[in-house]
């Protein structure tokens, strides 16, 4: 399983020949200028909620690649209604796709469309595939619901916003990877804005402190598990 961050909460997820998009904002993302959406591969798209900052570049990318989006129901109605294929989920389900299992959970946050409708509830990811199982928090505040993850899976990495102010914050972050019991942690939603900048080396050393590894990736920089 190969991850690479486009920037924000944008991810890309391959797994064999199969290419998987998270959350796609990357034309609206100064910082990603060097990312042409045009050349990304798309098999499936991933929305965790309907939030501008996350859904911006779905419609482009998947009338292109004929991408499966995948997410809560009234985003997923939303894309169809515009002649685009999807699969609509909600929290605690889960689907086997060809994949992976994947698993809809939930997530404390917002969701509205950029025009101001109704875009479902927010969640997050948990995919497993690949002998790797990986979590997908979306953008959400701390919650205890995440210690029911360890209960039903083990996972390998966990990816958790950590730009404070809109989600979770570095200190909410680290009690969030005690509640799911994983210690490698791929840090996003963060430096996008004002809002949300971050000083890296000491997010990295509170981390650390800990026992536990934060990466932080370049716009464009791959990891694979």
């Amino acid at each position: 399983m190969k991850i690479k961050f486009y920037g924000h909460a944008a991810l890309g997820i391959q797994m064999k020949d199969l290419y998987i998009l998270v959350d796609p904002f990357i034309t609206g993302n100064d910082k990603a200028s060097n990312i042409d959406i045009n050349t990304l591969k798309a098999d499936y798209i991933l929305v965790t909620h309907a939030h501008q900052d996350h859904i911006l570049d779905v419609e482009a990318i998947a009338k292109r690649t004929g991408a499966v989006i995948i997410s809560n129901f009234e985003i997923v109605t939303h894309f169809q209604n515009k002649g685009l294929e999807g699969h609509p989920m909600n929290h605690g389900g889960s689907w086997d796709f060809e994949f992976g299992n994947l698993k809809y959970v939930n997530a404390i946050h917002t969701s509205s469309f950029p025009d101001g409708s109704y875009g479902g509830q927010p969640g997050g990811f948990i995919i497993e595939g690949e002998h790797k199982t990986i979590y997908i928090a979306g953008d959400t505040a701390l919650t205890m619901d995440m210690k029911l993850i360890p209960m039903q899976t083990k996972l390998d990495l966990a990816i958790l916003p950590i730009g404070d102010n809109f989600t979770m914050g570095i200190e909410d972050a680290i009690l969030a990877s005690d509640f799911i019991e994983c210690d490698k942690i791929l840090g996003y939603h963060y430096d996008t804005f004002g809002y949300i900048e971050i000083n890296h080396e000491d997010a990295k050393r509170k981390f650390f402190d800990k026992g536990k590894d934060l990466m932080l990736l370049e716009i464009g920089e791959q990891i694979e598990l």
